[in-house]
């Protein structure tokens, strides 16, 4: 049974993370991207894999080397529901703004 996986699980491993954030600004072979940690290949190659079945990362073949090439739609994703709550939590503050006005206002006669 293959295990399903999203982006919220390829984002929630800090060595993911740090994957992404190296090759998001250009393509890395996967040599290189192993050298930046003080893991094995082995343990970079299965965060790859992981990174590449969420659909945030492809890997393409270039002579012998593999690259790979960050896919950063998916994080859209991520975005629209982090905002989400970025705007209930925005009005709740907006809301006590407001209220901490009106008490000022009644004790303070201002």
């Amino acid at each position: 049974m293959k295990a399903r996986r999203d982006v919220y699980q390829a984002i929630a491993d800090p060595t993911r993370r740090a994957i992404i954030n190296l090759i998001a600004a250009q393509p890395h072979n996967v040599n290189s991207i192993a050298e930046k940690f003080d893991v094995s290949r082995q343990a970079i190659s299965l965060q790859l894999k992981i990174l590449t079945d969420c659909g945030l990362v492809a890997i393409k073949q270039r002579g012998r080397d593999r690259f790979c090439e960050a896919q950063l739609d998916k994080l859209s994703e991520v975005s629209a529901f982090v905002d989400q709550y970025r705007q209930h939590w925005e009005s709740k503050l907006d809301a006590l703004e407001t209220y901490l006005e009106k008490l000022k206002k009644e004790r303070y006669g201002k």
